[in-house]
């Protein structure tokens, strides 16, 4: 994709924020413009957005997963373009952005980072998952998610490749992880890691 046919740049929010389910009621107060739950299939509507004040939600369900196994609905390249079509939609300089999944530290984190890639075209990859971690210091963003918006903003591979950067800190952090992860079927997040 040439640099002019790159989608167009995603309004500004001058606030973000990252959780997991069990951190929404403590937002509901936060003056939240903006949400965008990623859930697995069958999960209903979380109850804490009744406390919210008005807002704009989008809601996608896919499992957290790099690929189909039995059960699992794995993040498809038409949700990435749902992301960037969500974040082409975002409306005020002074908005403030909930982002969501199950835990907060995966599906959530890689939107996020797409968001950040789609309404900075030029900004390094580095930088943008260098600001995603600054905000949700955790963050293990879904690498098939990032691969599709790689493809997506024709940023030729550099987000994924920033994004197994910070997996390969966070097992230098957190070494106990690569266990967990690989027994939720994210061995090759895990090897990808390991090799740099």
């Amino acid at each position: 994709m040439s640099q002019t046919d790159r989608p167009p740049a995603v309004a500004a929010i001058t606030l973000h924020t990252v959780c997991g389910l069990q951190e929404l009621a403590e937002h509901g107060t936060r003056g939240v413009s903006h949400v965008l739950s990623l859930l697995d299939p069958g999960t209903p509507e979380p109850t804490a957005f009744a406390d919210y004040g008005a807002h704009r939600r989008t809601t996608l369900h896919f499992h957290d997963c790099l690929g189909p196994g039995a059960g699992l609905v794995p993040p498809e390249r038409r949700d990435v373009e749902a992301i960037l079509e969500f974040g082409r939609g975002l409306d005020g300089a002074d908005g403030h952005l909930l982002v969501h999944c199950h835990y907060g530290l995966s599906r959530s984190t890689a939107a996020l980072l797409i968001l950040f890639a789609g309404a900075e075209p030029e900004a390094s990859a580095d930088d943008l998952v260098a600001r995603l971690h600054a905000l949700r210091e955790p963050a293990w963003p879904n690498t098939r998610m990032t691969g599709f918006a790689d493809d997506l903003l024709g940023r030729g591979g550099a987000l994924t490749a920033a994004v197994r950067r910070l997996h390969a800190l966070q097992l230098r952090v957190r070494p106990h992880l690569a266990e967990l992860l690989r027994e939720h079927g994210r061995g090759p997040e895990i090897d990808a890691a390991l090799a740099l």
